[in-house]
């Protein structure tokens, strides 16, 4: 399995507020505890203002979460890779490992934790809708838009599948984990050009988008549903291809492969996506230069399949 830390994407995010709802929804916030300096990126107002108020929305913008208290404040929470969040109830006691800031309502505690120590976790304090509009990157909710609109914005530009999927300014919600899933589905191959694809390719990326997104996010808000959503993780045994890499594919069997780059990877089955052959890792590839495997065949053959 994978050891990239998966960020929160569109069904974790949803599964967060739906556990949130029923804890904070009409309760109080009594106090923030910030114990990283570093966390609160913008406060105007103070953050100290939302002290007393009662928090009247929950919203999912992209990845982010947001918190609408009364007199039209906004607190907008980006989890970004490794934030997490866990609910103590009032009375018992919040975790300390790891936390970065402790949200007192008079329902309990949400804690805020970041493993690691790249410290990336946001939070924003706004006042009034169009500050608030000032954090959403602008992609298109992809549950929702026509497929005449998805294809629209797919083919905005030329890029590669991983790439545009997981653009934010062109979907909202979709990360490097659900991307994957999304594109097995579709049996299209992650470095497919977006403004190559025919009539068919959209629509069937279309549906699996929807189908992928929505099954996940009943799964994880069934899960909600019963407990916190204590650990939140794209690395799931379900999972078809997603931190699968060696691990037989669902549908044929075949070794599941990846592209590893940044802090990012693409996992993909060969048969089912790329038509027998194998993408170029890029680190490998240039280290191995013509010894790198070109087809499943190959790959099996050298013992990487």
């Amino acid at each position: 399995m994978s050891v990239i830390t998966p960020m929160p994407e569109l069904p974790d995010i949803t599964a967060y507020l739906d556990a949130l709802a029923p804890r904070v929804l009409g309760r109080t916030l009594e106090r923030v505890r910030i114990a990283h300096v570093f966390l609160l990126r913008t406060a105007v107002p103070p953050i100290d203002s939302l002290h007393g108020r009662r928090v009247v929305a929950l919203r999912r913008i992209g990845k982010r979460i947001v918190f609408g208290f009364e007199g039209d404040r906004w607190l907008v929470l980006h989890l970004m890779i490794a934030g997490r969040l866990q609910w103590a109830e009032a009375g018992g006691k919040p975790t300390t490992r790891n936390a970065l800031a402790d949200f007192v309502f008079d329902s309990g505690t949400l804690t805020l934790t970041e493993a690691g120590t790249r410290r990336r976790a946001a939070l924003h304090v706004v006042a009034g809708e169009a500050a608030l509009a000032a954090h959403d990157p602008g992609g298109i909710d992809v549950l929702a838009c026509s497929r005449a609109d998805f294809a629209a914005t797919l083919t905005l530009r030329n890029h590669t599948l991983k790439r545009a999927l997981t653009d934010p300014h062109l979907f909202s919600g979709i990360g490097n984990a659900y991307s994957d899933e999304i594109l097995h589905a579709a049996q299209l191959s992650p470095v497919a050009l977006t403004q190559k694809l025919s009539a068919t390719d959209v629509a069937r990326l279309h549906t699996a988008v929807r189908d992928v997104l929505t099954l996940w996010s009943e799964r994880l808000r069934r899960e909600a549903s019963a407990a916190w959503p204590a650990k939140v993780t794209a690395f799931r045994p379900e999972m078809a291809v997603h931190g699968k890499f060696g691990q037989p594919c669902p549908v044929c069997a075949t070794a599941v492969q990846r592209i590893a780059y940044a802090e990012n990877e693409v996992n993909y089955c060969p048969r089912c996506q790329t038509g027998g052959k194998l993408l170029a890792d890029r680190s490998l590839s240039r280290l191995l230069k013509s010894d790198w495997p070109k087809t499943i065949e190959e790959a099996e053959a050298l013992g990487r399949a």
